[in-house]
């Protein structure tokens, strides 16, 4: 393993801000029309100021939200992070990976979401996770390689403009360890 998941402490929390900022790790989240204090529709970037920190930090931790950074083992250096969320509305749990884009490319991304799938599964006794991103996204390999399934398409707006969406699902009994 080349990696690790840590969850941060407070005051790692720069770490996030500092990732949120950068237009290029944050390119997929651009063109959206969703309307959340902080987001620019143009790059991507959340605000994410310090007075920020403790409210999302206890926020995580009283809703039994996981989130976690990607150490790298060889220097121990963040290079990115990794979630999962219950999403009362749709009633199911959604995951995420963010790779920072100089760290893309060296398998950290699949062994990061593999990591965040044990815990998942084993530890807070999850039954499925979901994604959705857009169909072309060059990461959509490191889930289906784990078992992720498509389950649906649908099409939304970026940019005003039409794309399509994958919905992707793992059920824990289907996840490929």
């Amino acid at each position: 393993m080349k990696i690790y998941l840590k969850e941060p402490t407070l005051e790692e929390y720069w770490y996030e801000q500092q990732v949120l900022s950068d237009p290029l790790a944050m390119e997929y989240n651009a063109g959206w029309d969703v309307s959340y204090d902080g987001y620019h529709y143009d790059t991507g970037c959340i605000d994410f100021p310090k007075e920020k920190w403790n409210r999302d930090f206890e926020k995580r931790k009283e809703l039994n939200r996981y989130f976690a950074y990607i150490v790298r083992k060889e220097d121990d250096k963040f290079i990115g992070y990794v979630n999962f969320h219950f999403n009362e509305k749709e009633n199911k749990y959604e995951c995420g990976v963010l790779v920072e884009p100089c760290h893309r490319g060296y398998g950290y991304g699949k062994e990061a979401l593999k990591q965040l799938c044990n815990v998942a599964f084993n530890s807070y006794n999850v039954d499925s996770l979901y994604d959705n991103f857009e169909e072309n996204r060059n990461s959509s390999e490191i889930f289906t390689d784990l078992g992720f399934k498509k389950i649906r398409e649908y099409n939304v707006k970026r940019f005003n403009k039409d794309i399509k969406i994958i919905e992707i699902c793992l059920k824990k009994e289907d996840f490929l360890d």
